[in-house]
């Protein structure tokens, strides 16, 4: 899994920003076939976690009708300087950690 996060470098203290975020994963549900015809075990991606300033700010949970590479898309407001933390799970127990810095002015 690999993913990429869209956050501002900086905000004004107060600011609401917009986070996007967009996580590679083919989203395997469990029903697929194979080549050979043979069911593909499921793998998804099952929760994504945003905290923020000592706390978390966003969270998502996915089941087997989510589309593969979830995109998000959400708000928070810059209260202080600090990293952002973005946290995806895989039903298999995967973990992806991706940290930003928001400087807030």
């Amino acid at each position: 899994m690999r993913a990429r996060v869209k956050l501002p470098a900086s905000a004004r203290q107060g600011e609401v920003v917009t986070v996007r975020t967009l996580a590679s994963h083919p989203m395997h549900t469990g029903y697929g076939r194979d080549m050979q015809g043979a069911l593909v075990p499921r793998h998804i991606v099952s929760e994504f976690i945003c905290r923020y300033g000592g706390g978390e700010v966003f969270r998502a949970q996915f089941g087997p009708g989510v589309a593969a590479n979830p995109f998000l898309e959400f708000q928070l407001r810059a209260v202080e300087s600090g990293n952002v933390t973005f946290t995806w799970r895989t039903d298999r127990g995967a973990e992806l950690v991706i940290e930003r810095h928001l400087q807030v002015t």
